[in-house]
Formats: structure tokens, C-alpha cells, sequence
């Protein structure tokens, strides 16, 4: 394992890039990589990630944050060996030169003692190795006070590492080729004398002796007017010398400075290959300066970048716009060849090794026949020469690997479509489409600012239309700025279309079909046909599991086929096993499928993908909620997959759920989609109301099958949609509507005689019944319910019943019945290894003991659901739970806390966007400032409360104007 702070904070176990999760997450992990081997305390960890404004349950969101490192960093999470508990804290252990700082520390380290001995030249190599290895601003994107203090710390350590390797490079000779360097540092630390002074020595070597005095007035007016002081002694020192022309400021003889391209008798042929670079190459700036870096770097390799990416990414452009920024660090020669790797003749590498020899000065008749010897010519031209060579769109290893010089002199920049192997490169580069600022960036340098400015909304929508691929944003440029009659808003609203789209992306010879057609026509028949059909789904990716589902081919073979598209720049893979296209990519897939495959291959394989899905959320059913019985009623036609855990499950839930949820909502709209199919799914997806995930996107999903099922006259599929819906609306506090899906749900159970439906409808006919209904006719709703449960002779059936049996009680006055149906359904759910239904069920013991007055028990209650909660990530049904935990306080005299944990519970509320939980929150909150005298500030909470109350139209707003009514709200109880 190892991990990186020189630029964004990373890890890798081997070669696999981990996910450490959110900011603040990766946060913690960081804290505690900069302090490994030393147990930090909790303390210590607050304090780093919040300072001093940590939030009320900062403990607790702390100990989320290790499990969920743990699942990322442990083997074995059971047994943790990497990060453990000790004394207070938390200790990671870590072996030896796994951090990139210290391996940048040891660089450093060995460029003293070369410099110490007098080998400069290995000092200089030693320090360009060092600051090689920063990607960026230190901890980028990580929040808190110790970030903030290390990436201070660092960063002053790098640009320490960077002057010395600056004074390293005078003595070597190298004024010339470090002026511009020395000139952005300058620009970027205008105040730093250390700096200055280098650069007036650089310049004044290189012969620019006024430039040089020039730096010295600039920074004698920059420190006057920011600080108010005069140059040091040392600046003004060197000024006097330079005027006085001190013939010890001349630069050093040294057998260190490399004089490539001397030798006597023999005239060379420089050859300058390099294509021109675009006048408006746009962004990219970190990425140039990477390939810039690497490129120009000295040492004992040689410099071999590679740049690979989708079709129309911009690969070419950044290329030639390097090269042309390096050219001068390579004063024999440049040269070029296009490789044309994506069309279906790729030059030839014996043919591109005669091109290189006779511009290097080699006469036709000496070049000899076999590749091999051409290219041990060429690696004998080329030795210890000052040459770059730049290999444009390669096909594979196989062609460019005889183009390669031997010599650590020359450097090559390569760029390909396929992700190439077989060749160690010293920096690999993964193009992707540009972030937004610069797909308009381009666009209005194209176009031109006023007409951009005047359709600021119709740019952005041309550059999402686009996908922000380069080459899309230019072709859709190309053809306003050649129509200038046309208004942004008219092309924009062509490219919306998805079925022109394609074919309005052309203009000229810029065409975004044909790019990624010559990519396509590079695949045999099988890539060809994944391709397609991959591209079918609705979801934002599609896993190795779909995709083989899709494909009817074993997971293997599916996962090796998108693998080779990903080499190919035609699917990305943003996780491993996930694939994902780009937007035009999917559909030119999709054209592609509609000529090809047409619409009853594409219809069996959304079916089959379709039964997949049902067969993965019916296993999932199996461990989230142990025993239960729906799984067994439903008919996936394909084998269940098997979880090993919970947490296993609600990976996958994270991971998958958007997919699952839009390939039905995709299969809805299939004519001929099996109904039975997508009601069985709906069914089982009822555990989203168990995980509190996703629950708006499952009640439109729900209703609309509910509705097509009426229509098609399936009476049983509409039952299955309509008890999802039911419980799904209770879910998000939509009672009436709840209410009238009960009342519907249990006419349907007792027409079709669905007993395993029956009994939770019953129960949800109470809970929705109550306040609205008798509290006889509730409780005997809930009385039946038990019995059927418990005729079926289901355990978890009857469990789960009784415990919704109990909320019921608790509502309508019986807390001590209530406490006994929870508890005996927490044993159950205890023994059965249910872990969702145990948290269920000490909500609801914590309330019916609240209720009994035995506050201190329900407050352990109450605790222990809430660090369930947050182990498993439901952070849905957090809010509701310190709800309660307020009015507990409230119950217990103890206001200060209430308002404490009422606000944490807001502040949690308003993270998850849950309204009716939000207005809880605002009541107890309301409710608790008035304990404490703060009337004013009380009762505006509460009319807030008031108002997404009366919003809702739920019966609190009743509750809640009563509140407001009285002319002192109690300090106690509800």
C-alpha cells in the first residue's frame, strides 16, 4: 500500500487506485497517514478535521469514518491490522517508504550529500527526481485547520527543493534553459529575494545583463511598496557586481554541463518536424506542465510519455502544444510522425525508421533493409543527442517500441487511443473531456465573447451537448462561427435532439461520427457486438455483472470484453467493474445498434438484464432483511446472487440502485416488457424503504407499474407495485396518500387471497389510521395482522408485523404492549441475524420506554440506533432518531442538550433534503428554546415548523398551531 500528499491526497494497493471515500473522510485518513506509527487521539482528530466548530456528534461521524476506511484498507475487517483502536484514538500502521514525502525527503537527502561530494551533476539528477514527483498543490481539496497547516508546510518544502535544484543547474551551465523557469517563480513568489537573485545571475550569464538590472528595480519597488522595506544585502550585493561586470559572476566550467551535438568535423541535420501548434489551444494547464516537466526531466532514463483517450479528446492538439513548448530544451532536432493507429492502414514502422534516419542525414542507400537494423541505426543516430520525438496516434506497443531512441538524451512523446502496454512509460496520461469552464473557454474564443455573452444559458448547453469532448466543442463552433447570423440558442436547440446530434457535429472535415467510427471499425466481431449492446441501458454505468447479462456471456468474458473497449478509449472505467461512456459515444453506440442489431436484440437483452437485476435485489433481500418471504415470491429465471454480508449488500446498493431504478423505468417504456418481471422487481426494491434510499425515485417507479398493470388488467402485478407504494409513501410522510394505498392494497390481498401481503397491509392500514380512525378499529387492524402473520408461521413475517404492530400502540397510548412486542420481535430479528430489523425495533422498544418514563434506557436505546445508523451509512432515518433523542432531553429536564442534539438533527435533516423530518426537527428545536425562556427565538422556530407543515398538509401543522396558541409551552413531554 501506498500513499501520496505531493498534490491530491491518494492511495494505491498495488497498482489499484483505492476510493477513500468524501473530503472529509480522506481527511481523517490523511491526519492520520502524516502521524503513522503514533496513536492520534480523538481529540486531536476533531480538532484537525474541525477545528474549532466541530459538529455535536463529531464522535460519532469520526467512527463512520473509520469503518468505512476500514472496508477500503483492512483484508479482514473483522480483524483490523492497518487501522486500529488504541488508547483513545485511532493508530495506522504503515510500512516503511510508502509515503511519497518520504521518499521525496530521502531525494533531497542524497542531492545534499552528492552536492557535499562534489557531484554536482548527481545532486541535480537526485533533485529533479524529487520534485518529479509532485502532481499539484499538497492535500488538494482536503478540509481542515491540519491540511491546511501541512500543505503550507510542504508546499515551502518543495519550492525549497526547487531553488536548490535552480542553484544546482547555474553551476552546471544551464543559465539559459532555466530562465523561463525561473521567471514563473518569480511571477508566482514575487517577494522571495532568493529567487530574484537566481534570476538576475541566469540572465546575466545568458547575456542579458539589462534584463538582469531590470529584475533588481522590480523587486526593489514590489518590497517598498508591499512591506515598506529596501532589497538585502545579498540582492543588492549582486546588483553591484552585475554593473560593475565581476568577472566572478561568469558561469563555472563543468564537466557536468551536457554539450550535446559537438563534435568536430561533422555537420548535423537539425530536423524541426513538429506540426504548428493551434492558435487557441485552450486549459489543460496542469496536465501541459506534468508533460512539460517529464519530458525536459535529466536523469538516468529516457523521458517516454504517453497520452492516451477517447477519440476526439484533444490527444493531438496537447501533444503538438508541448512539444512546441519544449522544443528549445531539444537543440538537435524534432521529429514527427503520425502513426495513424485508429484508421485501418497504420504507417508502417520500417517505413517511419527510413523517415527519421534520412532527416537525421542518413543517405538513402545507407539505411538498410530490416526493421531491427533500422532501428539499431536509428538508436545509434540519435545517441547522445538532444532529440524529441513525438509519435502521434500509435495503434499498439508493437509499432512504436522500434521508433524508441536508447539514449537518456532524447525524449518521445506518444499519443494513442488505446491504452498501451508493453512499454514502461516514465509519465502515463489520461485525457478526458474538459471541465466546463474550458469546453466555453473554447467555444467563445471560436465564436467570440459578445455572442457567447449574450447566450450565456445556450453556451453551456452547447458544451453539455456536447459532452465537453474537445473536438465536439469545436466542430459545434466551427459551424456558428461560420453561420454568424445563427444565435447560439438555434444550435442548441438542434444538438438537444439525441437522434441528430451526430450529424449536427459536423462541419468541414471536423466530424465527431467519423473519429470514434475509426475506433469502432478496429474491433472484431465480438468487441463490435459488446459495444452496442452496452450501451443500451438507461444507468449512468453498467458493472462487469450487467454487462454480462446484456452480452449472455459469463461475467469473465463480459468483464475482459469491456476492459478491452476501455484500452480502447471507447468506455471509460471510473471504478473497477463499472464501465461508463461518454455521452456521444453511447449514442453513436446506439445508432449503431438500431442498424445493426435492431429492436428484438436489443429488446431480449434489456429483458435479460432486466431478470438480472431482479435475481441481484431478491439475494439482496436474503441478507438485508434474513427470513423475510418475499424473495421467495418472486420468478427471476436466472440465479440469485449471494451477499456475504449486510454491508456486502449496501456496497451494492450505492453502487448499483441508479441503474437498477432507470432500466426499469427504461423497461416501462418497452413495448412488450415483461409486466410479472418488473413487479417482482418493484416488490423486492421494497427494502430501499428498509435502507432509506432512494425513496422519491421508488414511489414514481412504483406508481407507474401500479398504473400500467390496472391497464393491462394484472391484478397481482398491481398488488405487488401498490404495496411497494404504499409503504414507500409512508416512508416520506405522504399519510393520505398512504392511506388510500393501504385501504387499496388490502382489497386487492383479500380478492387474490395474497395472504403473505395481507398481514404488513393490515399493519399499514393501522399506522396510517391513526388519529383518523378509532383507536379500537386501529388496534383490531393490528390484532388481525398479528394472527394472519403468525398463521403463516414466517418468523421475520411476524416479526416485522408485530414491531409495526407496536409503533401503533406507542401512537394510540399502550407503551408497556408496546415494549413487549418489541422486544419480542428484537429477539427474533437477534436471532435470525437481521441487522435493519433490529435497529428497527430499538427505535421503537426506545419509544414505547420513553413513553413508560424508564428515559434512561431508552436514551441507551436511542444511542445504539443511532451508531447502527451510522455504520450502515442510512443517514435517511438519522434525523428522525435525534429527533426523539431531543424530546428525551426535553422529557428529562435537560433542555440544553435538546437544543444541542435538535440542531444537530436539523443540520442532518436539511443534508438529506427530508421535509417532514426538517419540520420535526424545527418543533423540538422550537420546542426546547422555550424551555430554556428563549420565547422569541422558540416560537420562530416553530413557525417555520408550521409552515413545511401546512406545505406537507400533514395533521402536525394541528399540533403545532396548538403549540403556538398556548401562552406558555410546557417544558416537558411531547
Amino acid at each position: 500500500m501506498r500513499f501520496s500528499v505531493l498534490g491530491p491526497f491518494r492511495a494505491w494497493r498495488g497498482e489499484t487506485e483505492l476510493d477513500l471515500g468524501p473530503a472529509q473522510q480522506r481527511a481523517m485518513l490523511a491526519a492520520l497517514v502524516l502521524q503513522a506509527g503514533r496513536t492520534v487521539s480523538v481529540d486531536e482528530l476533531v480538532d484537525s478535521l474541525w477545528g474549532e466548530e466541530p459538529p455535536t456528534r463529531s464522535v460519532g461521524v469520526l467512527r463512520t469514518y473509520a469503518s468505512r476506511l476500514r472496508r477500503v484498507l483492512e483484508a479482514d475487517r473483522s480483524h483490523p491490522e492497518v487501522l486500529v483502536s488504541a488508547r483513545g484514538g485511532y493508530l495506522l500502521r504503515l510500512p516503511s517508504s510508502c509515503l511519497d514525502v518520504d521518499r521525496f525527503q530521502e531525494q533531497v537527502t542524497a542531492a545534499e550529500q552528492a552536492r557535499a561530494a562534489g557531484d554536482t551533476s548527481g545532486a541535480e539528477t537526485f533533485l529533479r527526481k524529487a520534485c518529479a514527483m509532485w502532481e499539484g498543490v499538497p492535500l488538494a481539496g482536503l478540509p481542515g485547520p491540519l491540511a491546511r497547516m501541512h500543505r503550507a508546510r510542504l508546499t515551502e518544502q518543495r519550492l525549497a527543493a526547487v531553488r536548490v535544484r535552480l542553484e544546482v543547474e547555474l553551476e552546471l551551465g544551464r543559465h539559459d534553459a532555466i530562465v523561463g523557469e525561473l521567471t514563473a517563480l518569480v511571477s508566482e513568489h514575487p517577494l522571495q529575494e532568493s529567487l530574484r537573485e537566481l534570476l538576475m545571475l541566469a540572465l546575466y550569464r545568458s547575456g542579458r545583463k539589462s534584463e538582469a538590472l531590470g529584475v533588481f528595480a522590480d523587486v526593489r519597488q514590489a518590497l517598498a511598496n508591499e512591506l515598506g522595506i529596501d532589497p538585502g544585502p545579498q540582492l543588492r550585493d549582486l546588483q553591484q557586481r552585475i554593473l560593475q561586470g565581476d568577472p566572478g559572476l561568469s558561469a563555472p566550467l563543468t564537466s557536468g554541463s551536457r554539450k550535446a551535438g559537438k563534435q568536430p568535423g561533422r555537420t548535423r541535420i537539425r530536423p524541426a518536424q513538429l506540426p504548428a501548434d493551434i492558435t487557441d489551444f485552450t486549459g489543460r494547464e496542469e496536465t501541459v506542465r506534468l508533460l512539460r516537466t517529464d519530458l525536459t526531466a535529466d536523469g538516468a532514463g529516457m523521458p517516454l510519455a504517453l497520452v492516451s483517450g477517447m477519440g476526439g479528446v484533444g490527444k493531438s492538439a496537447l501533444a503538438v502544444h508541448v512539444a512546441q513548448a519544449v522544443r528549445d530544451r531539444f537543440p538537435d532536432g524534432q521529429l514527427y510522425a503520425d502513426l495513424r493507429g485508429a484508421g485501418d492502414s497504420p504507417a508502417d514502422p520500417a517505413q517511419v525508421l527510413a523517415s527519421f534516419l534520412g532527416s537525421l542525414g542518413i543517405a538513402e542507400a545507407a539505411i538498410p533493409e530490416g526493421i531491427a537494423e533500422r532501428s539499431a541505426l536509428l538508436r545509434s543516430r540519435l545517441a547522445d543527442l538532444r532529440v524529441l520525438i513525438l509519435l502521434d496516434d500509435a495503434r499498439d506497443s508493437a509499432q512504436i517500441r522500434p521508433l524508441l531512441p536508447g539514449s537518456s538524451s532524447c525524449a518521445v512523446l506518444v499519443t494513442s487511443r488505446a491504452w498501451l502496454t508493453g512499454i514502461p512509460p516514465s509519465l502515463l496520461v489520461k485525457l478526458e473531456p474538459w471541465p466546463y469552464d474550458e469546453a466555453v473557454a473554447l467555444l467563445t474564443r471560436i465564436v467570440g465573447d459578445q455572442r457567447v455573452a449574450a447566450e450565456p444559458s445556450a453556451a453551456r448547453q452547447i458544451a453539455e451537448a456536447c459532452g465537453f469532448l474537445p473536438l465536439a466543442v469545436r466542430t459545434a463552433a466551427s459551424r456558428l462561427a461560420s453561420r454568424p447570423a445563427w444565435r447560439l440558442s438555434q444550435l442548441a436547440g438542434r444538438l438537444a435532439s439525441e437522434r441528430y446530434r451526430l450529424a449536427t457535429l459536423e462541419a468541414g472535415d471536423l466530424a465527431v461520427e467519423a473519429s470514434f467510427r475509426l475506433s469502432y471499425e478496429q474491433l472484431d466481431e465480438q468487441s463490435a457486438r459488446a459495444f452496442r449492446l452496452l450501451a443500451l441501458p438507461d444507468g449512468p454505468d453498467v458493472s462487469s455483472a450487467a454487462a454480462a447479462a446484456l452480452l449472455q456471456v459469463p461475467e469473465h468474458d463480459a468483464e475482459r470484453l469491456a476492459e478491452a473497449l476501455t484500452d480502447l478509449g471507447l468506455l471509460s472505467c471510473p471504478h473497477p467493474g463499472r464501465y461508463r461512456y461518454h455521452d456521444l459515444l453511447r449514442l453513436f453506440a446506439g445508432k449503431l445498434a438500431d442498424e445493426i442489431d435492431g429492436p428484438a436484440a436489443q429488446h431480449a437483452a434489456l429483458e435479460r438484464l432486466l431478470r438480472h437485476y431482479l435475481a441481484t435485489v431478491a439475494g439482496l433481500y436474503r441478507v438485508i432483511r434474513p427470513g423475510y418471504p418475499f424473495p421467495d415470491l418472486v420468478s427471476p429465471g436466472v440465479p440469485e446472487r449471494v451477499f456475504t454480508d449486510p454491508l456486502d449488500g449496501i456496497d451494492w446498493v450505492q453502487a448499483e440502485i441508479a441503474a437498477v431504478l432507470a432500466v426499469a423505468r427504461q423497461a416501462l417504456r418497452e413495448v412488450g416488457t415483461s409486466m410479472p418481471v418488473l413487479a417482482d422487481l418493484v416488490l423486492v426494491l421494497i427494502q430501499l424503504v428498509d435502507l432509506g434510499k432512494e425513496m422519491p425515485a421508488l414511489c414514481a417507479l412504483a406508481r407507474r407499474i401500479a398504473e400500467a398493470a390496472r391497464a393491462a388488467g394484472l391484478p397481482d402485478c398491481e398488488l405487488r407495485a401498490r404495496y411497494t407504494l404504499f409503504w414507500a409513501l409512508r416512508e416520506t410522510f405522504r399519510t393520505q396518500e398512504a392511506r388510500a394505498e393501504a385501504e387499496h392494497v388490502v382489497a386487492l390481498c383479500q380478492r387474490a387471497g395474497q395472504d403473505a401481503l395481507l398481514a404488513p397491509a393490515l399493519v399499514g392500514l393501522a399506522l396510517t389510521n391513526v388519529h383518523h380512525s378509532p383507536d379500537e378499529k386501529v388496534a383490531a387492524w393490528c390484532d388481525e395482522a398479528v394472527a394472519r402473520a403468525a398463521a403463516l408461521g414466517n418468523r421475520s413475517s411476524q416479526a416485522f408485523v408485530e414491531g409495526m404492530a407496536a409503533m401503533v400502540d406507542i401512537a394510540i397510548g399502550r407503551p408497556e404492549q408496546a415494549r413487549h412486542r418489541t422486544e419480542r420481535s428484537l429477539q427474533v430479528f437477534r436471532e435470525l441475524g437481521d441487522f435493519l430489523g433490529q435497529i428497527h425495533m430499538l427505535y421503537a422498544r426506545a419509544m414505547a420506554l420513553h413513553g413508560l418514563g424508564r428515559l434512561g434506557e431508552a436514551y441507551q436505546d436511542y444511542e445504539e440506533c443511532l451508531d447502527a445508523l451510522n455504520a450502515l451509512g442510512s443517514h435517511d432515518r438519522i434525523p428522525g432518531v435525534m429527533v426523539a433523542l431531543a424530546q428525551l432531553h426535553r422529557a428529562a429536564g435537560r433542555p440544553a442538550q435538546a437544543v444541542s442534539v435538535a440542531e444537530a438533527a436539523l443540520a442532518a435533516a436539511k443534508e438529506v433534503g427530508l421535509d417532514q423530518r426538517e419540520a420535526r426537527a424545527l418543533k423540538v428545536l422550537g420546542q426546547a428554546l422555550c424551555d430554556l425562556g428563549q420565547r422569541d427565538c422558540g416560537h420562530a422556530h416553530l413557525r417555520n415548523a408550521l409552515a413545511i407543515f401546512h406545505r406537507l398538509g400533514t395533521a402536525e401543522a394541528a399540533q403545532v398551531q396548538m403549540l403556538l396558541a398556548e401562552e406558555k409551552v410546557p417544558g416537558t413531554g411531547e
